[in-house]
């Protein structure tokens, strides 16, 4: 691959990491699918690309994909429980798949693939792994043998950047998670302080007093007193 070609990759994932931070959280699902849009055309052989996030629960869903196909063969993974990007994910950090009608690592998985698709090449990258999900950057094609080993570079380095990119999206969805919290709270701490003319200290052991005679997080027990403005079931504040 030439020089060119790979600043030009991380050029377009770079603009792709900076729209991370200036677009709102809803989003993320649009810098997902340009992100697959832009990785086709930098892998040689590629009709068609995906995300593909998985739980240890088993589900399995398709956080981006060009075409019909990486869906199908998301719900084939989840309905046989195996697959290339599952591997992908949780055990290697590359799948290759050359031709499905002679691969032997997924028989059930390969099986229905050909009988739903017309797929017969998969390469998939690893983009992160943690204790309860993970994540995978997919390429598909129709030919068999579409993906050398040029091809396989390209996919590593559209996969480095875009595991960062990766990151720096949930690190910021948990953020703004902690802020919504933290407004909710804030907003039920007031609206006690007001009926029961108390300080934000006492408010505070209010809805941990709720909180735990409930056995409900803090912040559901807040978001329903902010939602239905309804007098809480009294709690001493000494």
């Amino acid at each position: 691959m030439s020089v060119s070609q790979n600043e030009a990759i991380s050029q377009q994932i770079s603009n792709l990491i900076r729209d991370v931070h200036t677009r709102r959280a809803t989003d993320v699902d649009a810098v997902l699918g340009e992100l697959t849009e832009s990785a086709v055309e930098y892998v040689a052989g590629a009709q068609y690309a995906g995300i593909t996030i998985a739980g240890r629960d088993g589900k399995v869903r398709t956080a981006a994909a060009t075409g019909e196909y990486p869906e199908i063969l998301d719900e084939i993974q989840q309905r046989v429980e195996n697959g290339p990007c599952l591997a992908a994910a949780w055990e290697q950090h590359v799948i290759r798949i050359d031709d499905m009608e002679s691969e032997q690592r997924w028989p059930a998985y390969c099986r229905q693939a050909l009988l739903e698709t017309p797929i017969r090449s998969v390469v998939a990258f690893q983009l992160y792994a943690d204790n309860q999900t993970m994540g995978a950057l997919n390429f598909y094609s129709e030919t068999a043998g579409a993906f050398d080993a040029e091809a396989v570079e390209s996919g590593l380095i559209i996969a480095t950047h875009a595991a960062l990119m990766w990151s720096l999206m949930r690190r910021d969805e948990q953020f703004r998670s902690a802020l919504a919290s933290r407004d909710l709270i804030g907003q039920a701490k007031g609206m006690l302080m007001e009926r029961y003319r108390i300080d934000a200290g006492q408010a505070f052991e209010v809805l941990k007093k709720l909180s735990q005679g409930a056995n409900t997080p803090l912040v559901d027990v807040a978001r329903e007193i902010v939602t239905t403005a309804e007098r809480p079931a009294d709690v001493s504040t000494q």
